[in-house]
């Protein structure tokens, strides 16, 4: 559905070093420098990072939350951990099982540094 999202940020290293690790959990190889942005491509689409091109400052958009897939529980566990190590925040509920209308999943949700919600997702077979 989705060719890409892109989150605009403050401080694009600082930003690039907090992705590449949480997405390296799951097997993303590390950002590809694109003009002053970052991109994260895979067969299902791209997440980009950027400073926002209209040269006003980055912002959160309050209510959005972006989430990326894991294969294990193990996988969306190494994610969380790798977003605390690299100043992400834990938010919402500890990482674990949820139930409600689309089943049960497996969700750790964190702010990266600019304060952007995060999820990780395991969906068991």
């Amino acid at each position: 559905m989705f060719s890409h999202v892109m989150v605009g940020v403050k401080d694009l290293e600082a930003s690039k070093k907090f992705y590449d690790a949480v997405l390296g959990t799951l097997g993303q190889a590390p950002g590809m420098a694109n003009n002053n942005r970052y991109f994260y491509r895979s067969p299902a689409g791209s997440f980009g990072i950027t400073t926002p091109i209209n040269g006003e400052a980055a912002s959160v958009g309050n209510g959005s939350t972006y989430g990326f897939k894991a294969a294990s529980i193990e996988q969306a566990d190494a994610f969380h951990a790798a977003g605390l190590a690299h100043g992400g925040v834990t938010c919402e509920d500890p990482p674990g099982w949820r139930e409600g209308a689309a089943g049960k999943l497996y969700l750790a949700y964190l702010r990266d540094p600019d304060g952007h919600k995060i999820c990780v997702l395991h969906r068991p077979g």
